[in-house]
């Protein structure tokens, strides 16, 4: 990803000290969760953003990428101030889901 590519989020102070790996995977896992609100309006369901996110939950164990409380924290903090009031919207939907599916 080049400099040009880089989002705003991945360059702010909240994120500085976290692996640019783990930036990495987590615009990934937000702009498939994004590709997936855009196409079916919705995130429909905790099986569908289970199916959504399982390659690259995957993809993180085997680069054994995990993440502190601390650093999810700021990731999402990041994200969520350069993200638009559409893109909040799908974010907190997004969080909610991954969070009733933990429980």
């Amino acid at each position: 990803m080049s400099d040009y590519e880089t989002p705003a989020w991945m360059k702010d102070e909240l994120v500085r000290e976290i692996p640019r790996e783990k930036l990495q995977l987590l615009q990934e896992i937000f702009a498939e969760a994004d590709l997936r609100v855009k196409n079916a309006g919705s995130v429909k369901s905790q099986k569908e953003m289970l199916m959504t996110l399982m390659p690259l939950l995957k993809k993180a164990k085997e680069q054994h990428l995990s993440f502190s409380p601390k650093e999810m924290q700021a990731a999402v903090t990041a994200i969520r101030k350069y993200s638009s009031p559409e893109e909040l919207n799908q974010i907190d939907r997004i969080y909610s889901k991954v969070e009733n599916a933990r429980q």
